[in-house]
């Protein structure tokens, strides 16, 4: 008897494989996972119905979503891995020497289990000693996370079911905040072959360019819309500053940043520069620095500091109440 696995690819196509035998059946706490011997494709692993991998071209895929942020961003140290319960993602990133630690969040630990059992040659890398494995939802687990990956892979399932909340602009809001200052973000969002498929991509792809460009945006607005305003008052109101006097503060504050740097000093980039300007102009001669404009400073930075720690923590009381 002839057995084939059919998955819907739309509606007016089907694409099958035939198969020896069922290996495994179960319906997990959030899918249906199968595991099937095929004769061409190796073993396949379907969820709800649709492959995830198979033996013969698993590495197509998992070569694509690891080794082209790796060659693009050369430091990646830190990284979260949302979905890939298989193991293919995290055996391509354990090539690496460089990484020092690896998070995988993974919804649902059976699929874990079955591909341990069923696809060891992908799993090879899943007791590493820098991989540390989180059993729950990435939507939940990057939402506390701030600042702190080099390099983020969505390798989920498709936009439904288990997989739906990880094409939000709530997810992808939290993964901008979980990345560094250079951090890179990989997300599988469909694929573009099929008319429904296309419009779910560009609906993740709209998502992802609504969040990821507007902190940039803003910062830009704020710099063009008060920028000639702090220029004025640092470098003409405070002092009337000289062209050697703007590089002896550039050099200074640069000096300073290094330094801080060197030996993890937290510090601001702001009242670096700005003290530093202060120091250039006061070197001339102390009547050069207007010190009632100094004196303003100082007092704003005085006023918040503990301002805008007590508005942060009413912010986060009120949205750890909603949320």
């Amino acid at each position: 008897m002839d057995l084939w696995f059919t998955e819907n690819h739309s509606d007016s196509v089907r694409f099958s494989i035939r198969v020896d035998k069922q290996l495994y059946s179960e319906q997990s706490e959030y899918q249906r996972i199968d595991v099937f011997q095929s004769l061409e494709f190796g073993r396949l692993l379907a969820l709800d119905g649709y492959v995830m991998i198979t033996q013969k071209d698993e590495f197509i895929y998992h070569d694509m979503i690891v080794h082209v942020p790796m060659a693009v961003k050369k430091d990646i140290k830190n990284v979260l891995v949302i979905g890939a319960g298989d193991g293919g993602t995290v055996r391509e990133l354990c090539r690496y020497s460089t990484i020092e630690h690896i998070d995988l969040v993974e919804i649902d630990k059976k699929v874990v289990e079955v591909c341990e059992e069923y696809f060891p040659e992908m799993t090879v890398s899943m007791h590493d000693p820098r991989l540390d494995i989180h059993f729950t939802d990435g939507l939940r687990f990057v939402r506390r996370k701030q600042g702190e990956y080099d390099l983020i892979i969505v390798d989920s399932t498709d936009p439904f079911g288990p997989g739906e909340g990880l094409f939000t602009p709530e997810f992808y809001g939290n993964c901008y905040n979980a990345l560094t200052d250079t951090g890179v973000l990989v997300n599988q969002h469909e694929s573009p072959f099929y008319v429904n498929d296309a419009k779910a991509m560009c609906r993740a792809h709209e998502r992802i360019k609504s969040v990821f460009p507007v902190c940039a945006v803003i910062m830009s607005l704020g710099t063009a819309l008060g920028g000639g305003r702090i220029i004025k008052t640092v470098g003409i109101d405070m002092i009337k500053m000289q062209t050697y006097q703007g590089f002896a503060a550039d050099a200074a504050g640069g000096f300073c940043l290094f330094l801080s740097t060197v030996f993890g000093f937290p510090v601001s980039t702001t009242h670096t520069k700005t003290t530093a300007v202060m120091g250039v102009g006061a070197a001339k001669s102390l009547r050069s620095v207007d010190w009632s404009v100094a004196g303003d400073m100082a007092a704003a930075w005085l006023f918040t500091f503990p301002g805008c720690g007590i508005l942060g923590f009413a912010c986060a009381k009120l949205f750890l109440m909603i949320l």
